[in-house]
């Protein structure tokens, strides 16, 4: 059985995001083994450009530490998938590897040593979506993606 990780910087405020991203997880257990990895978030208030790279250079480093086999960092620069391709991408990368790990960066994106250390760039969409929100898209289209995976009949 495959494991999905999700790095994530920050955590989850409002409870429906926290209701709904449990509720895939529960769903997930079914198809993979899945870990949580919350890390840090760096705050400033109203930081200047300088400090915004700071910000992404300390909450790298915390992200290039907790790195596993495949990595998986969504980005605006990223390739767009359909639910079935992203489908077709998971269930390729189970034949080759038993961990995945996607990765949602900070507030202000990631830094160039993230960008550079991660094996793919995946994007849902030109659309900036709030990080607690893309943490609840993402759950779902992970979890959509192993129902269209094993032939269930979430996926319509």
């Amino acid at each position: 059985m495959i494991t999905i990780n999700l790095i994530c910087v920050g955590s989850i405020k409002e409870r429906f995001y926290t209701d709904a991203f449990k509720e895939y997880e529960k769903r997930l257990n079914a198809f993979c083994k899945f870990n949580l990895i919350e890390l840090k978030e760096t705050n400033y208030t109203n930081p200047t450009n300088s400090e915004i790279e700071k910000i992404k250079t300390e909450e790298g480093k915390r992200i290039l530490e907790k790195l596993k086999k495949f990595n998986i960092l969504l980005s605006l620069k990223g390739k767009e998938f359909t639910s079935e391709e992203l489908a077709d991408f998971v269930e390729e990368k189970q034949l080759q590897t038993s961990e995945l790990t996607f990765i949602i960066g900070g507030s202000y994106g990631v830094s160039k040593e993230v960008e550079d250390k991660v094996q793919f760039k995946l994007s849902f969409s030109k659309l900036t979506f709030p990080h607690q929100l893309m943490r609840v898209i993402l759950m779902e289209q992970i979890y959509r993606a192993f129902t269209i995976i094993n032939n269930k009949g979430y996926h319509k």
